[in-house]
């Protein structure tokens, strides 16, 4: 078993929890955490840019990227979001088995369901 932590730039607090919300509904986030505002600085579009924005810590099963990223873009305002995942190098076993228990299995049904 494996924990992916994605991370996800949010324009505010509300797209950020919006976002949060529907991954834990769906079962595609064991759990997710929602930081203080940042100010990003970045290239885009030929110009640098400045905006507030807030990181959004989705913490999940690495088969769930695809998902997790589908359903993230399709709330999220911006024309390239940033959605980023990084595998955590070290995690506890209990933390671990809660996570995947709080998720889906990639085929859809949940652990408690599973024999």
């Amino acid at each position: 078993m494996k924990l992916l932590d994605i991370w996800i730039n949010c324009p505010d607090r509300e797209t950020a929890a919006a976002i949060a919300e529907a991954l834990v509904e769906r079962r595609l986030a064991a759990c997710a955490n929602i930081y203080p505002e940042i100010e990003s600085i970045y290239r885009w579009k030929g110009n640098v840019e400045r905006a507030r924005e807030v990181p959004l810590l989705v913490k999940t099963r690495p088969a769930f990227f695809a998902a997790v990223e589908s359903v993230a873009r399709a709330m999220h305002p911006d024309e390239t979001p940033a959605i980023h995942g990084v595998e955590a190098a070290a995690v506890t076993e209990d933390y671990l088995a809660w996570a995947h228990s709080e998720t889906a299995t990639p085929g859809g049904e949940t652990r408690n369901d599973v024999s």
